[in-house]
C-alpha cells in the first residue's frame, strides 16, 4: 500500500467521521422538539415523497428557476455514482476500476459529462441571477451576508468540481493517447475531448501532475463539501426526502387544536355538559399554550428549519409582506433554525438542563411579525420541500395570546364575545340562532 493510497483513506475516514458526528448532532437538536405522530399512511406519504421531493413537482411552478434546479438536482444524485468508482479507485490504489464494463463505462461516463456540464452550465446561470440581475427574493432583510455567501459558495464550489471533473477527463484523454502507465485505455467523452486541445504543448510528466492534482482536487472537494452541508441550507439535498414524507396530510389551511382547550370549548357548547365533572389536572406542570422557545415545538418543525432551502417562495407570496409587513415566512423558519442551533450549542457546552434565558420569541421572532400572519397559508403552499412556518407562526401567538394575554384591541374583543357569547359578535348567546329564522 503506498503512501498516497494510505493518505486517501485517512481523509475519507475523517471525511465520514465528521459527517457522522455533525449529522448526529442535527438529530439529537431535532429530537429537542415535542413527540408527534406522522407515521400514518405510508403509502400516501412515499408517494408524496416521489412526487415533491424526487420528482421535484412543486419547483417546476416558476420554469426556469425550476429546470435549472432539477438539472443540478440530477446532476448532483446521478453523477455522484462517478463519485464510488473514485472512491474506491483510491482504497484499492487502481484507475478506472469499472473501465472493464466496456461500453456501459463509456456511455456512463459520457452521461455524466454531458450532466457536469448542464450543472455547471445551470450554476453560473444562479450566480448571475443572484449576484447580477438581484433577484429581490435574494435581498430581502433576512438574507443578510451569511445567507448571500452560503448560496454562492455552493454554487462556486459546484462549478469547479464539475469543471475539475470534466479537465481531468480531458488530461486522461491525452494521457492515454501517449500510452501513459497506469491510465487505462477507455477512449475520449463527449465533452471532454473538446478540451484536449488546451493540453498540448504540456509535457507527459506535467500531464501526470495535473491530472492527480484535478482527481486530488475532485474528490477532496467533495468530502469537504459533504462536511460543509450541515452548516448550510443545502442540508435540504438530504433533509428534503424525511421532511416531505412526514408532512401534514390534512388539509393545510386546517389548524391543530390543543385538546386541553378543545374539551373546553365542546363542553361550552353542549348545554347538558356539567363542568364539574370533567377529570383532574394531570400531575405536574400544566401544559404550555402555543410555543415560546424551540422546545415547544414539535420535532416536524424543527425538521422543517433546518430543511428551509431558503429560497424565498414563501416570503414572495405572503401578502402580509406584499403588503410592507415586517413578516416573512422565510425569516421564521431562519430563526428557528438559528435560535435551535444556538440550544443545541448550550447543551454541549453546558449540559442538558442548559438555559440562556432566551427564547425564540422576542430574542428572534417578534411579537409583530406573529401578528401580521392572515393564516393563509401561501407560504406552505409555496414551499418546494413541504414547510409549514404557518405552524409556527401559529404556535407563537398562540402563547402570546393565552398564556400573555397579549393580543390586539380588535381581536381582543372578538375572543371575549367567543369566550361569553360563543360567537364573535355580541349579543345573548339565547339569541346565537335567530339568524335561521331569517332565512
Amino acid at each position: 500500500m503506498n503512501i498516497s493510497t494510505i493518505v486517501f483513506i485517512g481523509l475519507l475516514i475523517v471525511a465520514l467521521a465528521l459527517f457522522a458526528k455533525n449529522v448526529k448532532t442535527i438529530i439529537r437538536n431535532i429530537k429537542l422538539g415535542k413527540d408527534l405522530d406522522r407515521n400514518d399512511q405510508k403509502g400516501e406519504r412515499f408517494s408524496l415523497m416521489a412526487k415533491v421531493a424526487l420528482g421535484q413537482s412543486k419547483m417546476i411552478v416558476r420554469p426556469i428557476a425550476g429546470l435549472l434546479h432539477i438539472v443540478v438536482y440530477a446532476g448532483f444524485i446521478i453523477i455522484n455514482v462517478e463519485v464510488l468508482e473514485i472512491v474506491l479507485d483510491g482504497v484499492l490504489g487502481t484507475h478506472r476500476l469499472f473501465a472493464p464494463l466496456g461500453n456501459l463505462y463509456t456511455g456512463l461516463i459520457s452521461v455524466f459529462e454531458i450532466l457536469a456540464l448542464l450543472v455547471l452550465v445551470s450554476c453560473v446561470i444562479f450566480l448571475i441571477r443572484r449576484n447580477v440581475l438581484r433577484i429581490k427574493r435574494f435581498f430581502s432583510a433576512e438574507m443578510t451576508s451569511w445567507p448571500r455567501t452560503d448560496a454562492n459558495l455552493i454554487l462556486i464550489t459546484e462549478v469547479l468540481l464539475m469543471g475539475a471533473f470534466l479537465l481531468m477527463n480531458a488530461t486522461d484523454t491525452v494521457l492515454q493517447n501517449l500510452g501513459s502507465e497506469h491510465y487505462t485505455q477507455v477512449g475520449s467523452f463527449p465533452v471532454s475531448i473538446h478540451l484536449t486541445n488546451v493540453l498540448s504543448g504540456i509535457s507527459e510528466g506535467n500531464l501526470i501532475f495535473l491530472e492527480r492534482g484535478l482527481w486530488w482536487f475532485h474528490i477532496v472537494g467533495i468530502f469537504a463539501f459533504l462536511n460543509y452541508l450541515p452548516y448550510s441550507k443545502h442540508f435540504h439535498i438530504l433533509l428534503a426526502f424525511p421532511n416531505v414524507f412526514y408532512s401534514k396530510l390534512t388539509p393545510k389551511g386546517q389548524l391543530t387544536n390543543m385538546e386541553a382547550v378543545k374539551k373546553e370549548v365542546e363542553m361550552m357548547f353542549d348545554p347538558a355538559a356539567d363542568p364539574y365533572s370533567a377529570p383532574a389536572e394531570p400531575q405536574g406542570d400544566p401544559e404550555r399554550f402555543g410555543a415560546k422557545d424551540v422546545t415547544d415545538l414539535t420535532w416536524k418543525q424543527l425538521m422543517d428549519a433546518y430543511t428551509c432551502t431558503e429560497c424565498g417562495r414563501c416570503t414572495d407570496v405572503c401578502p402580509a409582506n406584499q403588503t410592507g409587513k415586517v413578516l416573512s415566512p422565510r425569516k421564521i423558519l431562519m430563526d428557528t433554525r438559528d435560535r435551535l442551533v444556538e440550544v443545541g450549542k448550550g447543551i454541549d457546552k453546558n449540559g442538558k438542563d442548559f438555559t440562556d434565558e432566551k427564547s425564540l420569541l422576542r430574542d428572534y421572532i417578534t411579537e409583530e411579525e406573529v401578528l401580521a400572519c392572515t393564516t393563509c397559508n401561501a407560504c406552505t403552499e409555496a414551499c418546494p420541500v413541504n414547510n409549514d412556518p404557518l405552524s409556527v407562526i401559529v404556535d407563537l401567538r398562540r402563547f402570546l395570546i393565552m398564556e400573555e394575554s397579549k393580543a390586539p384591541a380588535e381581536w381582543t374583543g372578538m375572543l371575549t364575545n367567543i369566550e361569553n357569547n360563543g360567537a364573535p359578535w355580541q349579543f345573548a348567546q339565547a339569541d346565537r340562532l335567530n339568524w335561521k329564522d331569517e332565512i
